[in-house]
């Protein structure tokens, strides 16, 4: 059995507190210094830059996300405690926690912290493969030589920086292949980090809950419970081919994952397919000043992450969703692609003046996909729209000025809609 000391990075015998720094945050495992598959993910991410950024709200519950029409960005620790969770509505997150400070997004921020802790990152592996901002798969196989430690030394030695340097948390996960890694960074958050070996894989997974499994959302889920699957116990009893010719494709993925069983790898290079933004509304509207000034909202977050991230779309999505819940999809390709709010909220607009009078509408979505890097992007002007380049100028103009000044710095009327 192995062990460390993730205040003091020291490896030790097990023992319930370190010998050298006295500190109770040890981490034990047989295959502790074997193992090279890790998942990184930091702790409530928004708001643990908000907290360091104002120290009157680190006792508070903190709710980043819109006003009450809006939904739950993410919530603090403090919060979920309440019960308050990603992508509830405002309205009935503060109802669950009335005394909560609501935090207005500021994507800049999180995008330029973001990338510290992706260098902090790249110190240990060039084999890294970004999830979202706050979370990331890491391969550190092969490493051991180079920094004269294991990977869970390294790995410790990471969120200790993050919080030392950067001011935020994060929870490690570490296994042997990336399905199990996810699965262990969510094991004992906040400031976790948690070890799954491959010796102890089949008797860790046989009455979990399938849900675990990353991308088996509601409905999915649904589909399992019909066929009778609740735990991987119960996907066990499932021959392959029963399962090929019940779900299709994704048959094939649980029968690998019911065993633990992850054959992809780490890869840096996976590419960004696409970026959207949505909203739920608190009261089901069809009311077209209110929709133009949501639009408006999602596609200025659109445009900074994908101006973050350095890419351009060449074909925007619009999404809006019913009542009843039934939902309409439009696309419209660009001649050129783009990553200018401008132009995405004049094509989304577009989108939103076509559906006509369908709604009212719950939620209301916009992205762009076919993405490019930015360098191929082409904003410099229109022909049949010759004041595209000056709206351009000035666009570039109100980024530098928010770098500097904080996104608030300047609003466009359509936005306090």
């Amino acid at each position: 059995m192995h062990a460390l000391c993730r205040d003091c990075l020291s490896q030790i015998a097990p023992a319930r507190r370190c010998p050298q720094c006295g500190s109770p945050r040890i981490t034990a495992h047989r295959e502790l210094f074997t193992l090279s598959i890790a998942h990184m993910d930091c702790d409530a991410f928004y708001a643990s830059v908000e907290k360091r950024d104002n120290p009157e709200l680190a006792a508070k519950p903190v709710i980043i996300g819109g006003g009450k029409r809006g939904v739950v960005s993410t919530a603090c620790y403090i919060a979920r405690i309440r019960g308050v969770r990603s992508a509830m509505p405002m309205y009935q997150a503060l109802k669950l926690c009335p005394e909560a400070v609501v935090v207005k997004p500021r994507m800049e921020v999180y995008v330029e912290v973001s990338r510290e802790i992706r260098k902090m990152m790249n110190e240990l592996t060039p084999d890294i493969e970004p999830l979202s901002l706050d979370e990331a798969f890491m391969d550190l196989s092969g490493t051991e030589k180079l920094h004269g430690a294991p990977p869970a030394v390294m790995l410790a030695r990471l969120v200790k920086r993050m919080k030392d340097e950067i001011g935020v948390t994060g929870s490690i996960g570490l296994s042997h292949n990336k399905f199990l890694a996810k699965v262990a960074s969510d094991l004992d958050k906040p400031r976790g980090f948690s070890v799954i070996g491959e010796a102890e894989t089949a008797d860790f997974l046989r009455e979990k809950p399938v849900r675990l499994i990353w991308g088996i959302g509601p409905a999915a889920q649904a589909s399992l419970e019909k066929a009778g699957i609740r735990t991987f116990s119960d996907l066990l009893r499932w021959d392959r081919n029963a399962l090929n010719s019940r779900f299709g494709s994704m048959g094939d993925r649980l029968w690998h994952l019911a065993r633990g069983e992850d054959r992809r790898r780490v890869s840096a290079h996976a590419p960004i397919k696409s970026i959207s933004k949505e909203t739920t509304f608190f009261e089901d509207t069809a009311n077209i000043e209110v929709l133009d000034g949501h639009l408006w909202r999602l596609v200025e977050q659109v445009a900074d992450r994908a101006k973050a991230r350095e890419k351009a779309g060449r074909v925007v999505t619009l999404k809006l969703k019913r009542a009843n819940h039934s939902a309409l999809t439009r696309r419209l390709t660009l001649q050129a692609p783009t990553q200018m709010a401008d132009r995405i909220y004049r094509t989304a607009r577009t989108l939103l003046d076509q559906v006509g009078d369908e709604g009212p509408y719950r939620l209301l979505g916009c992205g762009i996909s076919d993405l490019v890097p930015e360098s191929q992007a082409e904003d410099g002007g229109d022909l049949l729209d010759p004041r595209a380049s000056q709206r351009a100028e000035a666009e570039r103009a109100t980024d530098a000025i928010r770098k500097r000044f904080g996104h608030a710095a300047i609003l466009k009327g359509r936005a306090l809609r």
